[in-house]
């Protein structure tokens, strides 16, 4: 099984969620990193650069970097403004 970590920011994020979406966002990022490709379900984010890549879980999006020993996992937001964000932080 793959290893995952949260930042303090994606974590803080992930806890203001309601109960049950975070808790399907958690067990999905679960099923993914166990199965012996899970970048295969992830998509990867080529505007932004790196080894930066996405989960689809409903209408969140699970932002991570794919790392050696896992992934690290930096933002968890809903679609509509995820990638806004994530264009901003890019330019600053």
């Amino acid at each position: 099984m793959l290893r995952f970590d949260f930042t303090k920011a994606a974590k803080k994020e992930l806890d203001r969620l309601p109960a049950d979406t975070g808790k399907r966002i958690v067990e999905k990022i679960i099923f993914y990193c166990s199965q012996s490709e899970p970048l295969r379900n992830a998509k990867h984010l080529s505007a932004v650069g790196g080894k930066i890549y996405r989960f689809r879980i409903g209408d969140y999006r699970v932002v991570f970097e794919a790392e050696k020993n896992g992934i690290l996992i930096t933002k968890v937001e809903h679609r509509g403004n995820i990638y806004k964000r994530m264009l901003f932080d890019v330019f600053l």
